[in-house]
């Protein structure tokens, strides 16, 4: 059922639903959807419409503080289906280390291990449509030949690509909305999640309309979906009970921000620039969803020199001292001219598409010409795992936005394990080139210098800063002290809240957030199934 709480604030004055999700994002239309299909009566609140409004999105403005950021009223999107709407469909599962407490990396370690998430991510693998549940040996699922890099050197991953558009929208909502014991508020923002008197769990939350109208929502249990800074913004502004905000009697709320940077760490110089590009590109297989292998460093070699759990990409690029190359110039001017409503997105969709065909029919073949002729160099881009910092982090600021609301800031802060981690890849990677005789690695200049400096450079792709991943501030913990939901994203100290999304990971890993966050939705819904039904 969809109700708009612009038109129609009296339906909720005598409703109590078993579980509240507010966000209609990747987590939180999963969540809504498995509850609802084991019989839940579930309320789905989204701050916006079925589509992209500029005065809803302009609720996300806040101001970086911080290192050098994307402006947050475009790092994320405020309507039904959420930033997703617009992602890259790389899917990829965390590895192992990821989980593992690293002696080497303060406050790494999760609650849970990678077997405890394994059978969420086999769920949201039909989800996604990604194909059979296969992640490694990645050049064997690819189709091509082993590159020759030691593993105990280089390790090789898997991203698998979901090609489907609006995954999570309305044109992918009808169940959800012909659903009777589903009721999705549209134009419904969020702006005070009530703590009992004694501070022991919620008891509504407060709904407000930009036309002014307004509602309670009732529930057993709340779960906050709304992405890592506005989870914690919300969390944090409710703080009329809890001085300091929901989940905040440790200081831990907000704290712990994370990202993936991206940089350009150095040139590759080889006999072969063409074909080792061509090796990690994304490829477009027969049957199923396109596939990319990634390098990232071994285990062995993240413990013994004390690095991230980072990957590179590689680029063909003219010498970046010329600048970003006019077609890529042309497509960001595209890209970001574009407005994220439904026709945007349709255009957005239809150029990737004209995209697609390129890459399958000639990109090949013009890389090959430029690289093979010497217009082109070969580059590493690191995405990197950020280490995980008490001092980056998400705080209340003393703007107000439209509802009244004190708007978030974001301070944004690397420390220097990432840039030593650049540092160590492009040096490991320079080795194993020289041992198998192709070549080595040029550094670039910024990652020998010292300090934690990490500058933006316009030439590495359509990303220049980090991934727009918005990872931690409501960290996952065993110790209240060390974070702010517990191994089953509830909140420490509050009975029936709960937290959804990446923002409850304690450390990033190297894989892209979707496709974990969604399979920690599945864990949390199947959790919250399990306690209704015990009653």
């Amino acid at each position: 059922m969809l109700v708009d709480l612009q038109k129609n604030p009296e339906a909720f004055a005598d409703r109590q639903f078993d579980v509240c999700v507010i966000g209609a994002g990747a987590a939180g239309v999963t969540l809504a959807r498995e509850l609802m299909r084991a019989g839940h009566q579930v309320c789905l609140a989204e701050s916006g419409g079925m589509d992209f409004e500029e005065k809803t999105q302009a609720l996300y403005g806040g101001t970086n503080i911080g290192h050098d950021y994307y402006p947050l009223e475009e790092s994320r999107l405020r309507f039904f289906g959420g930033t997703v709407s617009i992602w890259g469909g790389r899917c990829a599962i965390l590895d192992k280390i990821d989980f593992a407490r690293r002696s080497w990396v303060p406050h790494s370690g999760w609650p849970i291990t990678r077997d405890d998430v394994m059978p969420y991510w086999r769920k949201a693998q039909d989800i996604f449509e990604i194909g059979p549940f296969e992640w490694d040996d990645a050049y064997r699922l690819c189709g091509i030949p082993d590159q020759g890099f030691d593993p105990e050197k280089l390790a090789t991953d898997l991203w698998r690509f979901d090609e489907a558009t609006e995954r999570f929208a309305q044109a992918r909502a009808k169940d959800l909305i012909d659903a009777l014991n589903l009721t999705i508020v549209l134009h419904a923002n969020a702006t005070q999640v009530q703590a009992s008197v004694n501070g022991a769990e919620i008891e509504h939350v407060e709904v407000k309309a930009l036309t002014g109208q307004s509602a309670r929502l009732k529930a057993k249990h709340y779960v906050l979906a709304c992405g890592a800074i506005e989870n914690v913004r919300l969390m944090m502004a409710s703080d009329d009970v809890i001085s300091g905000g929901l989940g905040n009697a440790q200081d831990q709320l907000g704290r712990f921000f994370m990202e993936h940077p991206t940089g350009r760490i150095g040139k590759v110089e080889t006999s072969r620039p063409f074909d080792l590009w061509a090796a990690y590109q994304k490829r477009f297989m027969k049957s199923g969803p396109p596939l990319a292998p990634v390098l990232r460093l071994s285990d062995a070699v993240q413990e013994a020199e004390g690095a991230m759990n980072s990957i590179v990409t590689f680029k063909l690029q003219r010498p970046p001292e010329k600048g970003v190359a006019l077609g890529n110039k042309l497509y960001g001017t595209i890209k970001h001219s574009l407005n994220p409503n439904r026709t945007g997105r349709r255009l957005d969709h239809i150029y990737r598409g004209v995209r697609a065909w390129f890459h399958k029919a000639v990109r090949e073949k013009v890389e090959a010409a430029m690289a093979n002729t010497g217009m082109t160099g070969l580059y590493m881009i690191i995405r990197g795992e950020q280490a995980p910092n008490p001092d980056s982090r998400i705080v209340l600021s003393s703007k107000r936005n439209a509802l009244g609301e004190r708007q978030a800031d974001l301070d944004w802060q690397l420390d220097d394990l990432d840039k030593h981690t650049a540092r160590v890849f492009a040096r490991v990677f320079g080795e194993e080139l020289q041992r198998m005789g192709q070549g080595h690695v040029t550094p670039t200049e910024w990652i020998t210098e010292a300090g934690n400096d990490w500058p933006v450079d316009p030439t590495v792709g359509n990303h220049p800063i980090a991934g727009y991943h918005h990872m931690g501030g409501t960290r996952m913990s065993d110790d209240p002290k060390a974070g702010v939901v517990d191994a089953h994203c509830r909140v420490h100290g509050l009975a029936n809240l709960h937290v959804a999304g990446s923002s409850v990971f304690p450390t990033a890993g190297w894989a892209n957030p979707t496709f974990t966050l969604v399979a920690l939705a599945l864990r949390l819904a199947e959790r919250l199934d399990g306690e209704l039904k015990a009653g």
